[in-house]
């Protein structure tokens, strides 16, 4: 049920159904508001890979009632292997499911994008207004109110425009200058598809290094589907220039940088072109200075994508959207004061969780030849005969979004 916490209440446009849009309509709604999400997709867009929850992205689906229902579709991945060319495993680093300290490779909330999208959709359905196959292509905004231009041709007005359009957003390529380059890049591209499951597929993640700066990892969802991606180590356009090709042209370039890396790659390679999808990406993070101008804001990816090898990428949408939504309700007649707040609370979060990310540990796990292989799997495996990443973990006194606590706002309590 809404509460009418907030003094006034605003008409909020969300641009973006994902995740954070979906996180921040359940927010806002609760706070009043009367929020209408706009999805450039024809239908909700339950599909994608694995993802994961962890410290405070676990509190925030708590605080919103839905952790029992997240609990209730996680995928079963015990840990995380690292194999030979013949699929034995040289190193497993397992889950920490001891409650306590920093979760390990793999979490103990791993669950596939898809089903988180739909948990929150069903969460959100009854009092938000969804718009399926429409985008915000432009906007213009006064003091009083910002109007939204559609893809369809038409326009809206709004008290505020919230940009929850991903990394590659289009409102917060509106909100920059010209010609800035919003992305903080490391060098490493990923694809990644399904294929059938067999007999061999275990709920252990395999990773399996291959010269040349290479990885394949294989894990399994379900009793019939297994997730397979190719990670690469690369610095030139030709790399960056993959994502923007057709699908097609980016399988084929995928396939003839993997051909030759042994273990399971023929098969991996056959499954691409009957998988039910194939997404591409370059691995970066979102960084800039400011993350609102005006009645317009961004939140999520787009404004501060961490990157998948943060281990926080989900976790951090859901946080932001919980304190973006948060300050809204609590300021209402004060847009300036919210969004001013929203930024100066979350940042240190968010530069938390961003510099998890090296690139120079990133390279430690893709050697580039043969014998950095082996070391690295040898000295993986000395490690877990001793169970130093398992004390490692469970000693731990934070988990990789540090010691930033959630705020408390009025609307924050179970639904």
């Amino acid at each position: 049920m809404t509460t009418k916490s907030a003094r006034r209440s605003l008409r909020i446009l969300v641009a973006g159904g994902g995740v954070t849009g979906q996180a921040l309509a359940f927010w806002l709604t609760r706070g009043g508001h009367r929020t209408t999400v706009v999805e450039r997709f024809p239908a909700l867009r339950a599909s994608g890979a694995q993802v994961d929850l962890r410290g405070q992205g676990v509190e925030a689906v708590e605080r919103m009632g839905l952790l029992a229902a997240v609990r209730s579709r996680l995928v079963d991945e015990a840990g995380v292997a690292f194999v030979d060319a013949r699929g034995r495993p040289k190193a497993t680093i397992m889950a920490n499911t001891s409650g306590k300290g920093r979760q390990t490779l793999t979490s103990a909330y791993e669950i596939m994008r898809g089903d988180l999208v739909r948990i929150l959709h069903e969460a959100t359905t009854n009092d938000t207004e969804y718009v399926f196959g429409k985008s915000v292509d432009g906007f213009d905004q006064d003091a009083d109110r910002v109007t939204a231009h559609f893809s369809d041709g038409t326009s809206g007005e709004y008290d505020l425009l919230i940009g929850a359009d991903g990394q590659g957003s289009r409102i917060r390529r509106a909100l920059l200058p010209e010609g800035f380059d919003p992305y903080w890049r490391v060098g490493i591209h990923m694809a990644y598809w399904f294929v059938p499951r067999i007999a061999s597929d275990t709920d252990i993640r395999d990773t399996y290094m291959v010269p040349g700066g290479r990885q394949i990892m294989r894990r399994s969802h379900n009793a019939t589907e297994t997730q397979v991606y190719f990670v690469m180590r690369e610095e030139s356009a030709e790399a960056s220039a993959i994502h923007r090709a057709p699908v097609e042209q980016q399988q084929k370039c995928w396939a003839e940088r993997f051909r030759d890396a042994g273990w399971q790659t023929d098969r991996f390679i056959e499954g691409m072109k009957d998988s039910p999808f194939f997404y591409s990406q370059e691995i970066a993070q979102v960084r800039i200075d400011s993350w609102s101008k005006g009645r317009v804001v961004l939140a999520g990816d787009a404004a501060h994508c961490a990157s998948p090898y943060s281990g926080m990428g989900i976790s951090g949408g859901l946080v932001g959207a919980y304190v973006l939504a948060g300050e809204i309700n609590r300021n209402a007649d004060d847009l300036p004061t919210a969004l001013a707040t929203y930024e100066r609370v979350l940042r240190p979060f968010v530069d938390e969780i961003q510099g998890e990310v090296s690139p120079r540990v990133l390279r430690v796990g893709m050697p580039t030849n043969k014998h950095a292989i082996s070391a690295f799997q040898n000295v993986t495996a000395l490690a877990c005969f001793f169970h130093i990443p398992a004390l490692v973990a469970r000693f731990s006194k934070e988990d990789r979004g540090g010691d930033w606590q959630l705020p408390a706002y009025a609307d924050a309590h179970a639904a």
